[in-house]
């Protein structure tokens, strides 16, 4: 009896428990379906919103009796006209001058005794700037000029004795090879006079170097060398003389632009920390492209003014293109789509005003300017703000 019961419970839980797993199978599968309802639902729904806002947009634009007319999107305009235009290209450079020393000896050097010049000093041409030190040179200038007045005096006494001689030997006394060698004493005696005389010129020369003189008016820019010191030249331990009168603006130019550069192309020269700008031109270009820079220096002259110095950093506007009567546009105005470059315009059609696409050719950009090859003419009206998103034919009116 007890085996029975047992076994009637065990075949009651079994019973339940299949069709428990056959009621959740049931809901999973209703539940799927639901969702699948939905998905189809919503794509129907958005494939309508779809449909009735196409017929809403074709319905206003041919409806213009209806209040409900498409209204044309804001935009501001302005008027394609024709004026110069010039392209620069925009550089640094550096003031410079264009007589510009570095004070050297004329000799080897030598140990500075006295210095005659300070830094900011106005100098001459052939003013003395350095002593040098003098001492052997000036030993040999008077041993060069002891042996030509010893010289001299063998000369006198040569040339007195050989008058005497010749005297005698006119009236046939004396012995002509004797006249002869007087002669020849003479004659060595003036060579060798004449030989010590040039030793005399080539001391004094060579005392000359000692004095070191500017070869330029101008201003001691740099005093690198004091009493003491060994004087060479070098512009670490030397003397620096600038003349501003005649300045120059310096800049390297990058070596693609060399076909559209050349001596005479007009530059504008602004020096920003003393608020100048000049008017110039090229006036000498190097024959070499800079193996590092890869580029090639380029100078323009600019008048002398006593605010502008030397190193002065400087804006060079160099013009290598200009156009009269261009049409240009706001390079932010250009788009660009699979069939190239182009610009909406508003064109007034009927009653309407309607943004048109307009391709162009484009030229060149300088700033926010774009030259426009083709495809524009003056007086177009042209699109310059709100035209994003805008297509061909869409309604626009101006923005107040």
């Amino acid at each position: 009896m007890q085996s029975f019961i047992k076994l009637f419970f065990i075949s009651i839980f079994a019973i339940l428990i299949v069709s428990c797993g056959a009621g959740k199978k049931e809901k999973d599968g209703a539940l799927n379906d639901q969702k699948s309802k939905l998905e189809k639902l919503k794509k129907q729904q958005a494939d309508l919103n779809a449909e009735i806002k196409k017929l809403q947009a074709d319905i206003s634009k041919v409806d213009t009796a209806n209040g409900n007319a498409e209204k044309g999107k804001l935009v501001v305009l302005d008027t394609v006209r024709v004026e110069n235009f010039t392209h620069y290209i925009d550089l640094q450079g550096k003031v410079d001058a264009e007589n510009t020393s570095y004070i050297s000896p004329r000799g080897m050097g030598g140990q500075v005794r006295a210095v005659y010049v300070k830094q900011g000093q106005v100098v001459r041409k052939g003013q003395l700037l350095l002593k040098l030190d003098d001492a052997i040179v000036r030993q040999n200038v008077a041993a060069a000029k002891q042996g030509m007045e010893a010289t001299k005096a063998q000369l006198a006494l040569a040339k007195s004795v050989y008058e005497r001689y010749k005297n005698l030997w006119d009236q046939n006394i004396g012995s002509e090879v004797q006249l002869m060698q007087y002669k020849t004493n003479v004659d060595a005696l003036q060579a060798n006079l004449r030989t010590q005389q040039e030793s005399v010129k080539l001391a004094q020369e060579q005392l000359a170097t000692t004095n070191v003189v500017s070869n330029v008016n101008g201003v001691a820019d740099e005093v690198n060398i004091h009493a003491g010191e060994t004087f060479t030249g070098a512009p670490t331990m030397g003397i620096k003389i600038v003349n501003t009168r005649n300045l120059k603006v310096v800049t390297n130019i990058p070596e693609n632009y060399l076909s559209r550069v050349s001596k005479g192309t007009p530059v504008i020269v602004t020096i920003p920390d003393v608020n100048k700008t000049y008017k110039s031109s090229i006036s000498l270009i190097s024959q070499a492209i800079g193996t590092l820079s890869r580029g090639f220096i380029a100078e323009a002259k600019i008048p002398s003014d006593k605010n502008v110095k030397p190193n002065l950093t400087a804006s060079i506007k160099i013009q290598d293109y200009t156009k009269s009567n261009a049409i240009t546009v706001p390079i932010n105005t250009l788009q660009t789509d699979e069939r190239g470059k182009f610009v909406l315009i508003a064109v007034k059609e009927g009653d309407k005003m309607v943004a048109r696409k307009r391709e162009i050719a484009v030229g060149e950009l300088y700033g926010d300017k774009l030259e426009v090859k083709s495809g524009l003419q003056g007086g177009d009206i042209i699109i310059t703000e709100g035209f994003q998103s805008l297509y061909d034919g869409q309604l626009v009116s101006v923005a107040a």
